[in-house]
């Protein structure tokens, strides 16, 4: 049986949804961008959360862009726009909301409250449906849109992240879709090992730009230690490949992340941060800079909406 929980407390008012059978959980917080702060499994006799979040709501209020956009909703952007600009239409835009080295960084709700506007349980699932109107407050982006952000936790540790993009406004909109979730198994990722099946690596120039070039990429298409290695880059899927196209595993606790990618998502950035106990993983509907390369952007009409989806599965191997 599944159950959608309401939580109050001193460190968040959190959404749990949870499978009693197995106490599998998943945690979200609307006010804080409707973000995932915990996926819990149970494991060998112990609990394991499996998402690297936040202590409470003044550690996200405070950290949220220090500490790497963990868990973040990336809407209307994802990554960078070079030097905050765009053209769209006969207009140009600059982005106002957060710019680093003179790049707007990961769009513009990843920390705006998301309202609850439905939730279900069942023998089956849990779902919580969450959702922000965006009213064109940011200057660069005077476009009015609906976000609609949907979580269900099924059976066998399945969680699948859903997003639904409603074009609220009079004329066309852009959009570029994105997940920003830090994945960890509570030790070094050093220890880890890593596979994804990807055709090519998008070339960025050193202010993590794309140059518009791509080299083949397949290093990781078997699962193999994680090391040193240092990632802060965007692959092309390979969907030719079978499903999860991206495996995370803990050999030593015999314990594995899986990422079954929806059509809709057919880039995965990785990023190692320096202090590497969590690795991102964000699935990506277009490319960095896609404002203005416009590789994989999407442009919806009045009306019209736009659906993202993805799936994390935790998985046993003991």
């Amino acid at each position: 049986m599944f159950e959608v929980q309401f939580v109050k407390g001193n460190d968040f008012d959190q959404v749990v949804l949870r499978d009693t059978a197995t106490d599998t959980s998943a945690m979200i917080v609307p006010s804080c961008g409707a973000i995932l702060n915990a996926f819990n499994v149970e494991h060998d006799g112990r609990t394991i959360n499996v998402i690297h979040g936040y202590d409470n709501a003044e550690d996200f209020a405070a950290h949220a862009e220090s500490k790497g956009f963990r868990s973040c909703k990336l809407s209307p952007f994802a990554c960078r726009i070079k030097d905050a600009q765009y053209n769209f239409g006969d207009k140009s835009f600059t982005i106002e909301k957060f710019i680093l080295n003179g790049s707007a960084l990961h769009g513009l709700l990843y920390n705006v409250p998301f309202t609850v506007v439905n939730s279900q349980a069942d023998e089956y699932s849990a779902t919580i449906t969450l959702q922000h109107e965006y009213k064109a407050t940011d200057k660069g982006y005077p476009f009015e849109y609906t976000c609609t952000v949907m979580y269900t936790l099924k059976a066998g540790n399945n969680l699948t992240l859903t997003t639904e993009i409603t074009n609220n406004d009079k004329g066309l909109i852009p959009m570029h879709d994105g997940w920003h979730p830090y994945f960890t198994f509570g030790g070094s990722i050093n220890d880890l090992q890593l596979e994804f099946q990807s055709k090519n690596i998008v070339d960025f120039d050193a202010a993590l730009i794309p140059t518009g070039n791509t080299q083949p990429y397949q290093t990781f298409a078997a699962l193999r230690p994680l090391g040193e290695t240092e990632f802060d880059n965007c692959f092309t899927l390979n969907f030719a490949e079978c499903q999860p196209l991206c495996v995370l595993r803990d050999p030593q606790q015999q314990l594995q992340l899986e990422i079954r990618s929806g059509n809709s998502y057919p880039y995965l950035q990785i990023y190692t941060p320096p202090h590497r106990t969590s690795i991102a993983i964000e699935n990506l509907s277009a490319i960095p800079d896609a404002f203005n390369n416009g590789v994989g952007l999407r442009v919806l009409s009045p009306g019209e909406t736009a659906t993202y989806t993805t799936t994390y599965t935790i998985t046993s191997l003991l």
